[in-house]
């Protein structure tokens, strides 16, 4: 069974030449209103139904953009990998792993305005190991070894299914790899909360990246390694 991820047969024609054109306009009406105190959710409705997007449009605008004080926030405390060596990562585990397996997968993913990079991957709690999986953990071990990190704390969301199954993995991976730095892997049943307390977290997670003290765009250095370009649905107001 092909189990390409982030991928849909539309994408090609929701994401053409001429469709990116239509969503940087439809982009710009979204800021405009977000910058002006409304939801980003009820924004993204107004705007989609006047430019007809359909829902994989509008959600690649939502995961993009960010306001001004959103972005004014992430920039400040983001962290770059010079600056690793020698100290703890936490890592946003199936947030950072189902990326990688999109990436790996060579379907889309959107280069957001706070210099993340997001996919539209939707998985709602249901997650199963894809041939991609153990590449896209490698990956992040080898991005992190490079960086002479002292220990990496992976957490797993509980909730989601096969998280048992991700964790031994990824245990498996960094003992055959001879990783010489700590790991530690847990099962969390509130992931997001547990980072908003830490340092050097790995997560593309909006909600995270906003509460956490600072953060570490790893996928971004995973992009630059394999050569891949993201798709920019956004345009910066006029």
């Amino acid at each position: 069974m092909n189990a390409k991820r982030g991928y849909m047969p539309e994408d090609e024609q929701n994401f053409s030449p001429k469709a990116i054109t239509i969503l940087k306009k439809a982009s710009r009406h979204i800021l405009y209103l977000v910058n002006e105190g409304y939801d980003l959710k009820q924004a993204t409705v107004f705007v989609g139904n006047h430019f007809m997007l359909s829902e994989r449009q509008r959600l690649s605008i939502m995961r993009s953009v960010a306001s001004r004080e959103q972005l004014s926030v992430r920039q400040k405390k983001r962290v770059s990998f010079d600056e690793l060596a020698g100290h703890d990562v936490w890592i946003d585990g199936f947030n950072t792993i189902i990326t990688l397996e999109v990436l790996l997968s060579d379907s889309l993913l959107f280069y957001c305005m706070d210099g993340t990079i997001r996919d539209l991957a939707a998985l709602r709690g249901t997650y199963r190991l894809i041939p991609e999986t153990t590449e896209a953990v490698q990956m992040m071990l080898d991005v992190l070894r490079d960086s002479s990190v002292s220990k990496i704390n992976i957490l797993l969301d509980e909730p989601v299914s096969n998280s048992g199954r991700l964790k031994a993995l990824i245990a498996d991976i960094a003992e055959s790899g001879g990783y010489e730095f700590n790991l530690d892997i847990q099962i969390l049943r509130d992931v997001d909360r547990a980072l908003y307390t830490k340092e050097r977290v790995i997560s593309s997670d909006s909600i995270i990246l906003d509460h956490c003290l600072s953060w570490v765009n790893l996928i971004e250095e995973c992009m630059n390694r394999k050569g891949r370009q993201e798709i920019q649905v956004w345009s910066a107001e006029k």
